[in-house]
């Protein structure tokens, strides 16, 4: 009996060590993807501001960027599914994707102020409505094609499920929310350059 229960304890305690080594493996590959993740949104913003030769657009479409957080976590929770690496992977992925939507309004919004002159409340609206059809598209085309992965169909693709599942959800929530987020930052960002502007002339005046 006493062999019997020293060898139970034996295995018990091999068990023990071997889930604590993993679990330390695992928080260290956490730890190397959050890196991995940082320096994606740094060389995302990076080319951006490169592209605007601007500080401030980049900026403002990174805002579409915390808006997937929130689909992220409704499909995990909404599936049952757990956080593991492959979401870590496919949450790098989103930090990529989610900006093109931003990039879109963004843009057109600032080829119609400076090509033909709109107002800036009519310039938003009118890029907004214009982009909203290519937005939905790609955004809907790029969900829709990893449906067979999020549902785990074919041979080996469970392990590709959870990063399929929190790219369709990030990219829904951002998708929705972006739309609106994006229109409303760029508008407050201008207008408050504008007052910042039309309030610094008169003090420089002032000063001669």
């Amino acid at each position: 009996m006493l062999y019997h229960a020293v060898n139970i304890k034996a295995e018990l305690l091999r068990r023990h060590v071997g889930f604590g080594a993993e679990v330390e493996e695992q928080a260290k590959a956490f730890n190397q993807l959050r890196m991995v993740l940082i320096l994606a949104l740094v060389l995302v913003y990076a080319v951006m501001a490169s592209q605007y030769e601007s500080l401030r657009d980049p900026f403002i479409i990174m805002f579409s960027v915390p808006t997937a957080a929130i689909g992220v976590v409704l499909a995990l929770k909404l599936t049952g599914t757990s956080f593991n690496m492959q979401a870590y992977i496919g949450i790098i992925m989103l930090a990529g994707i989610v900006v093109s939507n931003g990039i879109l309004l963004v843009d057109y919004t600032n080829v119609l102020r400076r090509r033909d002159g709109l107002p800036l409340r009519e310039a938003v609206e009118l890029a907004g409505r214009t982009r909203l059809r290519p937005i939905l598209m790609t955004s809907i085309a790029t969900a829709l094609g990893l449906v067979p992965m999020s549902l785990g169909i074919g041979e080996g693709s469970e392990l590709q499920v959870p990063l399929a599942r929190v790219v369709i959800g990030g990219l829904t929530t951002s998708l929705l929310i972006t739309l609106v987020l994006v229109p409303t930052v760029y508008t407050l960002f201008e207008e408050g350059f504008s007052t910042f502007r039309r309030g610094a002339k008169p003090a420089e005046g002032g000063a001669h």
